[in-house]
C-alpha cells in the first residue's frame, strides 16, 4: 500500500511540473523589440564592407531610455567605432526596463 501511495505521489508531482513548465515563449518579447531597434539604428553604414563582419554588442539603458554601450566584441576596430558612434546615447522609441544588460549579435555583410 505504501508503494502505491508513493507511486501516486511521484506521478502527481511529475504531472504538476510538466503542466507548470512554460515551453512556448511569448511572441514579441522585450529582447526582440530591443534588437529590432538596434538593427534599425545600425542600418546604412558609412564605410565599405568587403567581408562579413561580426560583433557582439553588450549595452544597458539609462533612466532617459538612452542606450549606453558597455562592450563591442569584434575583430574590426572600424565596426567597433561605428557601433559605438551610432548607438551610444541614442534614445529608443519604446520604454524598456533600465538596469538590464542586453546582448545583441550584429552581422554585417556586403550587398552587391
Amino acid at each position: 500500500m505504501k508503494r502505491v501511495k508513493l507511486l501516486l505521489l511521484v506521478l502527481a508531482l511529475t504531472f504538476a511540473n510538466v503542466l507548470m513548465a512554460n515551453t512556448n515563449p511569448k511572441k514579441g518579447t522585450e529582447p526582440s523589440l530591443v534588437a529590432k531597434e538596434i538593427y534599425a539604428l545600425l542600418d546604412n553604414p558609412n564605410f565599405q564592407i568587403n567581408k562579413e563582419l561580426l560583433a557582439s554588442v553588450t549595452f544597458t539603458l539609462n533612466e532617459e531610455n538612452e542606450i549606453v554601450v558597455l562592450t563591442v566584441d569584434t575583430d574590426s576596430s572600424v565596426l567597433e567605432n561605428y557601433i559605438k558612434n551610432r548607438l551610444n546615447y541614442n534614445k529608443l522609441s519604446q520604454k524598456f526596463g533600465n538596469r538590464k544588460i542586453y546582448k545583441v549579435p550584429v552581422r554585417m555583410v556586403s550587398v552587391e
